[in-house]
Formats: structure tokens, C-alpha cells, sequence
């Protein structure tokens, strides 16, 4: 009961803490995790009780096993297989960043960081109607991903190229950023 009791307050005190949905998900998936590879790894060891109904030799092995063969019996132990793949799954999910999924809190910290000069508030300080909300980029043929990426890497007109200065997954986390802040700019 005390262990229920300190669970609960563990969990209270997670819950009242502002923390992102990122880390909670991160959190649920490698609690999932944990106890997939537990589960599996029991799935593993051998059996000390036998089951009801199971034919017997005289030493009370079960019949076509090899403690019956040989007479001496077997001890259920962890299997090295299971607890690696356990390991392996557990350092996966907990290191591993998950598969095409948009980092907009790095685009938000990029584009903070690179853009706002001339695009704070989703506008455009140089060329004022060629702006970051969702009408314009609409009229010009940018509001799609691909788009935004091509211009960023690239540049166009007075917008200078970023291609050389950031990297593949950061432009695409800033323009993933740029086209979920679209239509509330």
C-alpha cells in the first residue's frame, strides 16, 4: 500500500509540473517500452511449475524435456537473447528521436534566431507584402512544406539563401514551424 501511495504522488507531482508534450511522450513511450521488454523476457524463461496434466517420469520431469532425459533438473534463468533485444529496445526508444516528425520547437528557436529580423509577427520588414501568413503564402504559391523549404534553402529575390548556413533537418523543422504558424499570424 505505501508503494501505491508513493506512486501516486510521484505521478501527482509529474502532473503538476508544466512539462511539454514532447517529454510526456517520450516518458509514456519508454514506460511502454519497459514493460513490452519485461514482458517479452518472461516470455523466455523456462517454467518452474509444470503444468497440470503434464505427463511425468518417476523423478517428476516432464516427459520430452531434457531434465527428463538426463535426470537432472533445469533452472529457470533469464535468457542472454532476451534481455539484449529488453536492452536494445529500451536505449532505442529512450535515445531515438521519432521518425518524420516536425521539431517545431527547434524551428520556433531557429527562426527566432535567424528570421525575425525582417519576418517578426509573420510579417515582412523588406518587401511588405510578401509575408509569412497564410493569405500571402498562398497567393505566391508557398503555403506547402516542400515550398518553404526551397525558399529558405535557396533564397529568392531579397531573402538570402540559408542552404549553406543551416542544415537539412533545421530548415525543415523552420519551415514545418513557419507553415503551422501560417494561419494564426
Amino acid at each position: 500500500m505505501l508503494v501505491g501511495r508513493r506512486l501516486a504522488v510521484a505521478i501527482g507531482t509529474i502532473c503538476s509540473h508544466n512539462l511539454s508534450t514532447k517529454t510526456m511522450s517520450r516518458v509514456a513511450g519508454i514506460v511502454c517500452a519497459v514493460s513490452l521488454a519485461l514482458y517479452g523476457a518472461s516470455c523466455f524463461i523456462v517454467p518452474t511449475t509444470l503444468p497440470k496434466g503434464a505427463p511425468q517420469t518417476e523423478s517428476g520431469a516432464v516427459v520430452g524435456q531434457p531434465s527428463a532425459i538426463d535426470g537432472t533438473p533445469e533452472s529457470a534463468s533469464w535468457s542472454p537473447l532476451a534481455v539484449g533485444a529488453a536492452l536494445g529496445l529500451l536505449i532505442a526508444v529512450a535515445t531515438g528521436r521519432p521518425a518524420l516528425a516536425a521539431d517545431l520547437e527547434n524551428g520556433e528557436a531557429i527562426f527566432n534566431g535567424n528570421c525575425t529580423a525582417c519576418h517578426a509577427g509573420g510579417n515582412n520588414s523588406i518587401v511588405a507584402e510578401k509575408k509569412l501568413k497564410k493569405e500571402a503564402l498562398v497567393q505566391y504559391g508557398k503555403y506547402d512544406v516542400q515550398a518553404i523549404i526551397t525558399q529558405v534553402t535557396n533564397g529568392n529575390g531579397a531573402m538570402p539563401a540559408f542552404g549553406e548556413k543551416l542544415g537539412p533537418d533545421d530548415i525543415e523543422d523552420v519551415a514545418n514551424y513557419v507553415y503551422s504558424k501560417a494561419d494564426k499570424w
